[in-house]
């Protein structure tokens, strides 16, 4: 098991940045992919970014590509999602999400078993 908890929420204005973590404890000296998703009021949760277990690899959504970055930190057990120029199509509640393996490209909802409970982030135009 893997228990995952995001931080760093909040609101923000358009053109800003913000940076969330998501820590991982648990069984975390296992192989895991983590990845971003997020979910908009009544739409569907859509992936964001995805990182392989070393850091060394990364996975994007083609629309998150350029404004996103996705990095982990294994001494600390956290992901990080730096996010800038921030636009109000952005606001949504985002997930930290987790699957054993190596696989770090993964981008469908059902790919991964462990979730976080999600943090809140509001664009204001």
């Amino acid at each position: 098991q893997v228990q995952l908890v995001e931080s760093g929420g909040g609101l923000v204005q358009a053109g800003g940045s913000v940076r969330l973590s998501c820590a991982a404890s648990g069984r975390t000296y296992s192989t895991y992919a983590v990845a971003w998703f997020r979910q908009a009021p009544e739409k569907e949760r859509e992936f964001v970014a995805a990182v392989s277990w070393a850091g060394s690899r990364t996975y994007y959504a083609d629309s998150m590509k350029g404004r996103f970055t996705i990095s982990r930190d294994n001494v600390k057990n956290t992901v990080y999602l730096q996010m800038n120029s921030l636009k109000p199509e952005d606001t949504a509640v985002y997930y930290c999400a987790a699957r054993m393996g190596t696989s770090y490209s993964a981008t469908y909802v059902d790919d991964y078993n462990y979730w976080g409970q999600g943090t809140q982030i509001t664009v204001s135009s």
